[in-house]
């Protein structure tokens, strides 16, 4: 049995903390996408910690983490990130396997990112500059190195051939980058030699017998929906297919093997980097949902934009899902405000429509907004839903009544036991 998780907003959404809070319930939890550009945060036990590339069910004794063939990995931030985890926990390493068909980044991708970014100016994506879209145009390009060729001899001549080519294409760039290629390769090749401690498998045939043995499989995706290379806002998304599908092909499982597609999304909007973003606030509700959310990139620092709930976008990265149930992020953020919003149509050059077009750049989308009561009570220490504010059961329940899915947890602050399971209202 596999079910999946994945986030249904432009990211940041809480990936990591449900995961943690659901692993007891797996054997394996497999990372499907997406590289060390998402950054999952859990915090238990009056700590925080965030993780890049390793799955979040890393903190469990019996459970299974595998790294699948659709993620791209940096060895030298794997290494750094496990070097932080291993002192709370020695046995982390034989939790971790790595499949042998995910591609490795290289010092070079990095660079590349930097300088296609700079040369774009104004026009620039937002990237967070890991080499994350470099290395996914040499997958598709049939030119990557991956995890499995560092069991040859030959390794070093593919990594060789294929840095020397992406320094020529710098080269071209109209930019200046200052860097030390000798140092950043050594540092690479010592991150290399780290890794070969992690084990190093065939994982979709590793899935495949683990389905076989009943074993419970959670598939968990990084990013969100609005980033998919397909479906996202293009172009500014992520370099993978942060939906459902992307499930089958960065992990090898069939559609029909997939259970429970649980969709998590935030009590409000938010969203890094550059890109249209219909509902975001420019006034002090935005400030506010910034400052009390902590709306900071776990992975670059950089502040979020934040905006009322968007509920055609939701719909929208439910269908493509496919998603079964809900769970709700950050309520207690919205504590405090004595009207909320919710957007339920967009004005599209004038019409009233409640799909996303193909392009939603505020030129030509207006968000059509409800509203509701807030509610000044704090919520962070509920143990459970019985206690909400009647506000806050009324804001649920249009949600769940509009997107016709159950919200089958809602979290009221980002410690593991602020999480509030409930049974679903419509």
């Amino acid at each position: 049995m596999i079910d999946l998780l994945l986030g249904l907003q432009w990211g940041d959404e809480g990936k990591g903390k449900i995961v943690d809070v659901l692993t007891s319930k797996y054997d394996i939890v497999a990372r499907f996408q997406g590289g060390p550009n998402a950054g999952h945060t859990l915090e238990f036990d009056q700590k925080k910690h965030v993780l890049h590339t390793i799955p979040s069910g890393i903190f469990h004794e019996n459970s299974m983490n595998i790294v699948g063939n659709g993620v791209v990995i940096d060895p030298v931030i794997f290494k750094a990130e496990l070097d932080k985890l291993i002192p709370h926990d020695n046995s982390i390493i034989s939790k971790l396997k790595i499949s042998r068909k995910a591609h490795l980044i290289l010092p070079t991708h990095a660079l590349l990112d930097k300088a296609s970014e700079l040369q774009k100016g104004k026009s620039k994506i937002g990237s967070t500059l890991k080499g994350i879209g470099p290395t996914y145009m040499d997958k598709t390009g049939r030119n990557g190195l991956r995890v499995g060729d560092l069991e040859f001899d030959t390794w070093k001549d593919k990594f060789n051939a294929l840095s020397q080519k992406h320094l020529e294409l710098i080269g071209n760039y109209q930019v200046e980058l200052d860097f030390d290629i000798e140092k950043l390769n050594a540092t690479f090749f010592e991150a290399v030699e780290f890794m070969r401690r992690i084990e190093f498998i065939d994982s979709e045939n590793y899935l495949h017998k683990a389905i076989n043995d009943n074993k419970k499989i959670l598939a968990e995706g990084a990013q969100g929906s609005l980033l998919d290379i397909d479906f996202g806002t293009y172009p500014f998304v992520t370099s993978s297919n942060t939906t459902a599908a992307g499930a089958c092909t960065g992990l090898g499982i069939a559609p029909n093997q997939i259970k429970n597609v649980i969709g998590i999304f935030k009590a409000y909007t938010t969203r890094v980097g550059s890109g249209p973003f219909p509902t975001e606030l420019f006034d002090k509700d935005g400030e506010t949902l910034a400052r009390v959310g902590n709306e900071f990139g776990a992975t670059t620092g950089r502040p979020r934009r934040c905006g009322w709930l968007d509920l055609v976008a939701l719909k929208y990265a439910i269908r493509i899902n496919g998603v079964t149930e809900l769970n709700m992020m950050k309520a207690d953020v919205l504590s405090g405000f004595d009207k909320l919003k919710v957007c339920t149509h967009y004005n599209y050059k004038g019409e009233s429509i409640e799909h996303l077009p193909f392009d939603i750049n505020e030129k030509y989308v207006q968000p059509i907004y409800k509203e509701f009561k807030g509610w000044s009570q704090d919520i962070t220490a509920i143990s459970d839903p019985s206690e909400f504010p009647e506000e806050l059961n009324e804001y649920i329940a249009f949600i769940e009544q509009e997107l016709k899915t159950p919200i089958k947890i809602v979290s009221v602050g980002p410690d593991r036991t602020q999480t509030i399971f409930r049974d679903a209202i419509g």
